[in-house]
């Protein structure tokens, strides 16, 4: 389980400004449901460039829902020019802290917010050095031009560094030994030692390393984050009831007002699926029973 403070988990189970604005003349969306984490900014800003709505849609874990929700309370009130200052270093701070494998939530809420903000201003989304940039990770479509970008405003030393801001590297770790050559070329730019940083020797994500989580540490696991996802299907009038876990299909029943509508159901399920599989383990699989 990762160590998420107070504010995390309350904005978690409670977000504010969740949902789409109607009225919304800027939208900032980054990232894909199929690289595990999107968000959708909904901004409403005044002739004079002041920020007066903000609502979201995300997809994603925790810290992506409760980072998406401290950024529309931070940005609300504030004129443009000023909400282009926010880093995701700020949005971090706001929460009391991300765990370090989390905070590349963070960066994809200052992405939509820029995103939102250069749709209002008539621009592109995204600069035109990040459009041209390499491809470098294909699992989550990020490019060198991102990782340079995040090396910098962030001050990252190693590949997991990288890795927790970025994702790049996180899937099948196929381009780690590139993100170390992108890390070295401009650690030596900055005058650091152009020497790569060492890394240790169970380097993959743990999704790839053999062995992987016991079945009993499995079923902490999901027992944990399964106790956070109800209360809020329980405030909206639905339950989930976990059945079942055996090897890595983990099986639920749906109950109450989230009982009887195949779309919402669906919908459910690759949600609490995406939780799982980023709380516990990256390849488990979510069914539903009857």
């Amino acid at each position: 389980m990762w160590d998420y403070s107070q504010k995390v988990q309350d904005l978690f189970l409670n977000p504010h400004n969740a949902g789409p604005l109607e009225d919304a003349n800027a939208i900032g969306e980054v990232g894909s449901i199929a690289c595990g984490d999107a968000l959708k900014l909904y901004l409403k800003i005044s002739p004079a460039g002041v920020i007066e709505k903000a609502g979201f849609e995300t997809f994603g874990c925790a810290s992506a829902i409760a980072s998406s929700s401290v950024l529309t309370d931070m940005v609300i009130g504030m004129h443009v020019d000023e909400a282009l200052k926010i880093t995701n270093a700020d949005i971090a701070k706001a929460l009391d802290g991300l765990p370090r494998e989390k905070m590349h939530c963070s960066v994809m809420g200052q992405e939509a917010l820029e995103a939102a903000i250069r749709q209002w201003k008539g621009e592109p989304a995204m600069p035109k050095t990040q459009e041209e940039g390499r491809l470098v990770c294909k699992c989550f479509n990020v490019t060198d031009a991102t990782i340079i970008r995040a090396i910098r405003e962030n001050g990252l030393k190693t590949v997991e560094d990288v890795t927790a801001f970025t994702k790049a590297g996180g899937g099948c770790g196929d381009c780690r030994d590139e993100i170390a050559e992108i890390l070295e070329a401009e650690l030596r730019s900055q005058g650091a030692p152009a020497s790569r940083p060492a890394e240790p020797a169970a380097a993959k994500p743990a999704a790839c390393a053999a062995g992987g989580l016991t079945n009993l540490q499995r079923m902490q696991k999901v027992m944990e984050t399964m106790a956070l996802i109800r209360p809020q299907l329980q405030a909206d009038g639905g339950d989930i009831e976990l059945v079942d876990i055996a090897g890595k299909t983990v099986s639920v029943r749906l109950t109450g007002h989230c009982q009887g509508c195949p779309a919402s159901q669906a919908t459910l399920q690759q949600v609490v699926e995406q939780i799982l599989r980023q709380q516990v383990e990256p390849d488990l699989v979510v069914e539903e029973v009857k």
